[in-house]
Order: structure tokens, then sequence, then C-alpha cells
């Protein structure tokens, strides 16, 4: 049965439009039409935005906000790799129960920020020592779980994870219920993910020799394809020394890379990577809270922007969950390195449209789902922001700079997935409930 939400100010692919009337099937735009004097439809009173893709989370990281905020005692400076440590032994600690959980209250949290789906890099998936789950996809389930608790869409990307470093690293005990081989990875590749998608996701160069790397591109081919790369410096630099090749270079020379790839972070891609990116229109997933949180550095966000690449963001870390913010930080990154005010902006359209454009266009693509524009034949996944004073009396564009410049999440009002409100008044419909299992699991694995 089709139901009708009647649109006051919405943002789609022709520019801001006033009293549109859209009409909803099985949670897709059918039709788009303007509102008639006599219009039935409900309305969506506020400023209307396609509902933002989130590229790239661990969901289980959640757990972990505000707990490695210390410096260690040891001589060398704290960074990724220290970091990397501390998340291990956290990770030891949780339960598929634990992580069903912490992910639930991680995607509601998404959607109260502005994000309507996700793509969930997920490497979580066997018992502390390493053994597989009766069920080799308990965790993966765990995560689709999640999503459908919150009412979140899910692109569920299971990691490819074999080895700790190059050239065939034999992993740490630490990482034992991250490991598969080609066989069991390909079990986990049958998980079922209801209303969303599946894609593979190579951990990253490091984690992953070249022959598993183009196994695993060949036999799901045609499907989402997400890879760590270049995320650090160090990262950089044992990849030329075995390969002599940097990253980026070295996966372009190991296999196709095409539109269906999401290269996150690619921080420390040098200016002839940049180019490769974007001639061959991978989106370049990039997480700049995490960015900023682990030190890893700032990425060429206007050189991909000249050569016609693109990109998307994701919370990665998930140490804070806000569309609004990760935005705001990547532009406010490049501005401090350069010294300049609206370094991603132009003069057609403000800084905030620009990048707002440019996240929903990437994210669609990395999901590879019909999502991110207020159009027929798309999702009516909609963010609709406040109209009370929040955005200070502004109008299209202006309104979009406020929220990600000023109000943050207290601008988004009511948040729809296939037209129906999952978040009304800034507060998920089940927030209580997914709270109270989320507190009771970290007091758990806090315990443990």
């Amino acid at each position: 049965m089709a139901s009708k939400l009647h649109l006051e100010t919405a943002l789609t692919p022709r520019g801001w439009e006033r009293d549109l009337v859209a009409t909803i099937e099985h949670g897709m735009i059918v039709r788009l039409d303007p509102a008639g004097p006599e219009s039935d439809a409900v309305r969506a009173s506020g400023v209307v935005l396609p509902g933002l893709p989130n590229l790239h989370s661990h969901a289980f990281q959640r757990a972990m906000a505000g707990l490695t905020e210390h410096r260690g005692s040891g001589g060398e400076a704290d960074s990724f790799w220290s970091w990397r440590e501390l998340m291990y032994r956290f990770v030891a600690r949780l339960s598929p129960d634990d992580l069903e959980a912490i992910a639930a209250f991680a995607y509601m949290e998404m959607l109260e920020a502005g994000f309507t789906w996700v793509a969930e890099f997920h490497y979580l998936h066997h018992q502390p020592d390493g053994r597989t789950y009766d069920n080799i996809a308990e965790m993966s389930e765990r995560i689709v779980a999640a999503a459908d608790t919150s009412g979140i869409g899910l692109t569920l990307l299971p990691v490819l994870y074999r080895h700790s470093g190059f050239l065939g690293k034999p992993a740490s005990d630490a990482q034992r219920r991250f490991l598969n081989d080609r066989d069991s990875y390909a079990r986990l590749m049958e998980t079922r993910v209801p209303g969303g998608n599946i894609g593979i996701a190579p951990h990253s160069l490091r984690a992953v020799a070249l022959d598993d790397l183009d196994w695993a591109a060949r036999t799901f081919q045609g499907k989402p394809a997400h890879i760590h790369i270049s995320e650090q410096t160090r990262e950089v630099e044992d990849c030329l020394a075995a390969h002599q090749k940097r990253p980026v270079d070295l996966l372009f020379d190991t296999i196709p890379v095409d539109e269906r790839w999401c290269l996150v972070h690619a921080t420390h891609a040098d200016a002839n990577e940049i180019a490769r990116i974007a001639q061959a229109k991978p989106v370049v997933g990039l997480c700049p809270i995490t960015e900023a949180n682990l030190g890893d550095g700032l990425f060429d966000v206007p050189a991909l922007l000249a050569s016609g690449g693109r990109f998307g963001i994701g919370s990665d870390s998930l140490v804070r969950i806000s569309a609004a913010d990760e935005l705001r930080t990547l532009e406010y990154g490049q501005r401090l390195i350069r010294r300049q005010r609206n370094v991603l902006g132009e003069a057609r359209r403000s800084t905030g449209r620009l990048l707002l454009d440019a996240a929903l266009e990437g994210g669609a693509q990395a999901v590879d789902r019909p999502i991110g524009a207020i159009a027929p034949g798309q999702r009516a996944d909609f963010v609709v922001l406040q109209d009370d004073g929040h955005n200070g009396g502004h109008r299209d564009d202006a309104v979009l700079d406020h929220w990600l410049f000023t109000a943050d999440n207290a601008a988004i009002k009511t948040v729809y997935r296939g037209g129906i409100p999952v978040v009304q008044q800034g507060r998920h419909r089940d927030r209580e409930a997914i709270t109270r299992r989320y507190r009771k699991a970290l007091a758990g694995v806090l315990a443990a």
C-alpha cells in the first residue's frame, strides 16, 4: 500500500524545491509531484535532505570510545599502532550478545545523527581463542540483527584477514578472532542481509597476500569491495620495502580497481596515486574524526576533487557519531593545513552543500544501493532538520551550512527509513530499550 509524504522544502537532484509529495511504495519513492491545495499527504515539516550513507564502521569500537585517551608510559609517542594494541585487548572480551547490543546502540546513534545506511567493515568473526562458532556466521548475523533492531540499512562487509604484515607475516594471537582462509571466508559471504546487501573487505595489503586479494576480487566480482589503504606512513614504508611500490600503486597493479571499490582512508596517497584513483573512479572513504583521533594525517581532498575523484564519509572507530561533525572536520582539516577558508567550497554552491552532495554521491556508490537522493527510484530515506529556530531562519544552502558548522545533531528532528519515521524529535523510537541493553553489555565487558 502506498503512503505519501508532503515535503515542505527538499533538496532534490534539481536543487531546492518546495511543496512536493513523495509517493512511497515498499520503502521506495515511486513518484514526486507538486503538492496540491487538497493534498492528504502526511506533512514532513522542515528541511528535508536525503539520508547519508556511513561508508565505514567498526561497530564494536563504539564501546571503546573514551577508553584510549591516556598517554602511554613508553618512550615512543602514542600512535595508531599503540591504539591498536589497546583495541586488541578490548576485543578479546566481546561475546556475540555484547556485539549485537553494542552495534544496535551505535546504529541507533547513527540514525539520530543523520546516517540512514551503514557499511559495516566487520572483522570480529570467531571465539576469543580463534575457534569458529558452531555457526561460522554467528557474529555476522549479530550485526544483521543489530541493524534490524535499529532500523538502519546495512551493507555487510565481512573482512578477509590472514596475516599481520606484508609478505605473509604470521598473524599474532591477538588477531586470531579475525582470521579466515578462503573456504571459511566464502562461507561468511553466504550470510543473508534482508533488505541490505553484502560485499567483500580485504582488510588491507598488509593483512592479505596478493594472491588472496586477487582471489577475492575475482570470486566475488560485482559486489561492493572495500579495503583499508595508506592510512599510516609506516604502512607506506613497509609496502615499499616489501614490494617496491606504494600501497595504492600496488593495489592498482594487482587487481582491476573500478567504481565498485572503496579505498578507506588513502591518507598518504601521493599525487600520482590520487590521479590513478580519480581516473578509475573508486570512492575514497574518508573518516575525518577517527583520522584526527588516531593522528593519521590529512588526505589531499582538493587534489582528488580537481581530478574528478569521489569521496564519501564514514565513522570508523565511532569515537563520535555525527554526520555533521565528520563533514565539518573534513573541511576544517583542509583549512588548517592550507590556512585558508572554504577550501572545499565553490562560488555556485556553499561549502556545506558541496560537502553534502559529494558525501551522498560517494556514499551511495560505495554501498551500491539506490540511496542518497530524493527522486523516483530511490529509497525514501530522509533527514528532516528542525524548523523552530535551530536553523536561525536560514534558507536553502545556508540551512546546510548552519547544520554542519553550527548546530550538529541538535538540528535533526526526524529521520525516515523507507518512508517510516525511526527518529522523532531527535530521539530514536526504541532509544530506552536499546540503551538499556547496551549499558548492560558494556558493564559486563568492562568488568571482564
